[in-house]
């Protein structure tokens, strides 16, 4: 799939402290960036703005290092206050409409994309990228309705020419084929952030994806 011009960003880490389970967060962050990791998208539950704020601060001294983008997931007073690349935000979350009524052009807004519904929505205009979510149903993320799969990929993207990430059990066994379907970047947590060497596992997942 020829990369977005509006999102140059094939490889897309969705990161946790409780989703990396071998090895410290911070440094799971370091090794697959430095490893190939284009961008990184900070997702954090049930924890207080100030340690929302604290964890987001100590991603962004990593991704300036390295000069990749860095998102923050359902809070965007977080997201401006680091200075952000942008947000993501699901269905039940603050609406694209409303935040880019607050932020203006601050964020890059991705809208995660559960039923094909909302591709008629009034919240695209606001809306930067897509999540495609999820395409194979995984633990790491389980308030979810629509089932993709690979199929789903390729029927979006003609309905849509937005960058369109494909998110939810992305893996070694089918990120390339996700790709190859249309999605213009893969999303991974446990491929990367459960690994005991990521940065092996951000370099082989690149592989595919090139």
């Amino acid at each position: 799939m020829p990369i977005h011009p509006d999102f140059p960003f094939p490889l897309y880490l969705v990161i946790s402290e409780k989703d990396c389970t071998k090895m410290d967060w911070l440094s799971v962050a370091e090794q697959a960036i430095s490893a190939g990791v284009d961008i990184i998208q900070l997702r954090e539950k049930d924890i207080s703005f100030s340690d929302y704020l604290k964890k987001a601060k100590a991603l962004k001294k990593i991704t300036d290092h390295f000069q990749i983008p860095l998102i923050i997931n359902d809070n965007a007073e977080v997201a401006a206050e680091v200075e952000a690349w942008g947000i993501h935000v699901g269905l039940s979350d603050q609406q694209p409409l409303e935040i880019a009524e607050k932020y203006a052009d601050r964020l890059k807004i991705g809208w995660s994309l559960e039923y094909k519904e909302q591709l008629k929505s009034s919240q695209l205009q606001a809306t930067h990228h897509l999540g495609l979510s999820p395409i194979f149903n995984t633990p790491t993320k389980t308030n979810t309705v629509t089932t993709w799969g690979i199929s789903g990929i390729e029927e979006i993207k003609t309905m849509n020419n937005r960058p369109l990430i494909a998110i939810g059990g992305m893996n070694l066994t089918n990120a390339g084929e996700a790709f190859a379907a249309g999605a213009n970047s893969v999303a991974v947590v446990s491929a990367i952030c459960s690994r005991a060497d990521p940065q092996k596992a951000t370099e082989e997942l690149k592989a595919l994806l090139k």
